[in-house]
């Protein structure tokens, strides 16, 4: 079987891991497989790769038409590969980062190409200006059209997705359970010698190991900070890199300071510690992410024997087996008293955001929609801190640091400790290196492979990207950390 994987650019990320991953799991099956890019890599790990330069982000390519770059594709997937690919298999197409590439994959599939689309990331979910460009550039407005150009539907087609939520959007779209594939991403660090990381030697340091843009609700980090006894140094390692995040980042360390939090941030830096050496040196990994693709965050840390804190995220986590991935040390949400703010800021608040949010995709809010959002917020007088925005949580954050007596209002009040933890470290280490290793990625992805490269040929519809957005913009899922 000969395959081209194809990816924007391969300069490192959470997809260019996965790319190099597929590629190196394929080869260990004796699938032979390209890596089609924009740009040479900046990565050590890329194995063969061919340059087409009209794969690049949309402010960086080329001129190049639809078919000029479908032609492209296939000659630099035909020489590497010694003949054409028996599939394509193609990463976030739909994400609004080129405006060429989904029209050159719909000519491939038109010509009776076998293409296998992976979705790491939809536009539909937080990311509106990538979704109005589509939309402009691409479907002239008609949202039709564009859900045709993004999503087409036949039995060549195939789509995979990283997580439960994604695969139910997808089946509610329209798009059959036999042309749909869960793949989960492999949970690899590589070789891990028991000795780089003894437990005598951990400091206590509660890391973030992240870096920390908005959706990473850093504000939360800080509440644990202010909660944690005094001997917890708490930590992250990287800072945003976009300038749009900076002033919002900056006056966050600043409330640190001003509140006198027991946090450095940014620890990975020139002369200092690299990530995984931060990692294995912490005793506890800290996420409080209110939005992932897959909860690598939650998984990877255990291998280091490092047990992980935060809050959950149950739609994107793997479902539990016969051997249940342990999270004893995770929570669904940190309920704050609500006339900590009051309810008419917060209804004020929640009305506002959401007329943001829908606005941003040309659409309004209906009359019971502000409910939906304060029914989901709200729970017995406590209001979710992960759905505030900065100086909702900043507000938070002055009450309980100026008033320590009132911290055990904040629900679950508690950090983590041993008692809790029981056997859940090498039990999840044993399921990590048993279920989602490269080599059991390997297989599950040639599985998918056979299936695509076996489907016959047919005409091509498409899935109603209208319920792709109607469920990704339910008023349920609003947090005001993905309002612009």
């Amino acid at each position: 079987m000969r395959v081209a994987l194809v990816h924007y650019h391969l300069q490192g990320g959470g997809v260019t891991r996965i790319v190099c991953h597929q590629q190196k799991a394929l080869g260990r099956h004796g699938i032979k497989a390209v890596i089609l890019t924009g740009k040479p890599p900046a990565v050590r790990d890329a194995g063969e790769y061919r340059v087409v330069p009209g794969l690049q982000y949309e402010a960086d390519r080329p001129a190049v038409t639809p078919a000029e770059l479908a032609a492209q594709m296939r000659s630099a997937a035909r020489a590497a590969l010694g003949g054409p690919p028996d599939l394509w298999h193609v990463h976030n197409h739909s994400l609004g980062k080129s405006l060429v590439l989904p029209l050159a994959l719909g000519l491939l599939a038109g010509r009776g190409e076998r293409l296998l689309y992976q979705l790491h990331d939809f536009a539909e979910d937080g990311r509106p200006g990538n979704y109005r460009a589509m939309l402009a550039a691409m479907a002239a407005g008609r949202r039709q059209i564009l859900s045709r150009l993004l999503y087409p539907r036949g039995g060549h087609l195939h789509y995979a997705v990283l997580n439960r939520r994604d695969h139910q959007f997808l089946r509610e779209a329209g798009l059959g359970g036999n042309h749909l594939h869960l793949l989960h991403n492999p949970v690899d660090l590589g070789p891990v010698a028991p000795e780089a990381f003894p437990v005598a030697g951990r400091e206590p340091l509660w890391l973030y190991p992240t870096r920390a843009i908005r959706r990473k609700n850093l504000g939360e980090f800080l509440l644990w900070s202010a909660l944690a006894p005094r001997d917890i140094r708490f930590g992250t390692t990287s800072g945003p890199e976009n300038p749009v995040e900076q002033p919002r980042y900056r006056r966050w360390l600043q409330v640190a300071g001003e509140l006198g939090l027991q946090i450095r941030f940014e620890l990975v830096r020139p002369g200092g510690p690299d990530f995984d050496t931060l990692l294995r040196r912490a005793e506890v990994a800290v996420t409080t992410s209110i939005a992932e693709g897959f909860g690598m965050a939650f998984l990877e840390p255990w291998l280091l024997d490092v047990p992980v804190f935060g809050r959950n995220l149950p739609e994107i986590m793997p479902p539990a087996g016969a051997e249940e991935f342990c999270q004893p040390w995770t929570y669904d949400r940190l309920d704050v008293p609500l006339d900590w703010l009051g309810h008419g800021r917060v209804e004020r608040a929640a009305r506002e955001g959401l007329q943001r949010c829908l606005a941003a995709y040309g659409r309004n809010p209906t009359k019971d929609d502000v409910h939906r959002v304060l029914a989901a917020w709200i729970r017995d007088g406590g209001i979710d801190f992960g759905r505030l925005d900065e100086p909702l949580q900043e507000t938070i954050l002055q009450r309980l640091v100026v008033g320590q007596a009132q911290s055990a209002l904040a629900r679950p009040m508690d950090l983590a400790t041993a008692a809790r933890l029981g056997d859940a470290v090498a039990t999840n280490r044993s399921l990590l290196q048993n279920r989602y290793s490269l080599d059991r990625y390997g297989e599950a992805l040639k599985a998918i492979y056979h299936r695509v490269a076996g489907s016959a040929v047919s005409a091509i519809d498409h899935l109603d990207g209208e319920v792709l957005l109607d469920r990704f913009l339910a008023p349920e899922r609003l947090s005001l950390l993905r309002v612009d």
